[in-house]
Order: structure tokens, then C-alpha cells, then sequence
């Protein structure tokens, strides 16, 4: 089974639903980027724990849906992917 078109739409909610958090990742990146080095290391840490909300949130959402399905890590997998293709910085952090 291809979840590519379930995974986009789940994806795109989450956006919708959590772009609060999502704008907040992006601000605080922002913050890290244009922080001198003595802000550098708290700017850095902040930025890392709203990646890790979102990571946070997104397994929740990814987990509850595996949860009804036979061939969950396949869907696990392919929505890893996807997450991490559409926001990439979720490897950072």
C-alpha cells in the first residue's frame, strides 16, 4: 500500500493545526542564526527543544495512525521520510 497521498494530507494538517509551533522553530532558528557567540549556546538550545515539540508531536500523530494499521512500520517509514523531506531541519536538534 502507497501511503505517499495519506501521508501528505496528514502532513498538511498538522501544519494547519500546529503552525504556531511550527512558527516558533522557525523564529527561534532565526534568533540562533543572528545570536553573537555569547547567546549562541542558549539560542541553540531553544531552537533544539521546539525541533524536538515538533518531533514530539508529529510521532504522536504518526503513532496513533500506525496503531490502526497491519503494515505500520512501512507507513512509520514513509512518513519519517516525508516529514523530514518537507521540513528538513527536523534532523537538527
Amino acid at each position: 500500500m502507497n501511503h505517499r497521498e495519506l501521508i501528505s494530507r496528514q502532513l498538511d494538517l498538522f501544519a494547519e493545526d500546529e503552525g504556531d509551533l511550527l512558527a516558533e522553530v522557525y523564529e527561534l532558528r532565526e534568533r540562533y542564526n543572528r545570536a553573537d557567540r555569547d547567546e549562541a549556546e542558549e539560542a541553540y538550545g531553544d531552537y533544539a527543544d521546539a525541533v524536538e515539540s515538533v518531533k514530539e508531536t508529529l510521532a504522536d500523530m504518526r503513532d496513533a495512525f500506525a496503531a490502526t494499521l497491519d503494515d505500520a512500520e512501512e507507513y512509520e517509514r514513509a512518513f519519517e521520510a516525508a516529514a523530514r523531506k518537507r521540513w528538513r531541519w527536523l534532523d537538527d536538534g
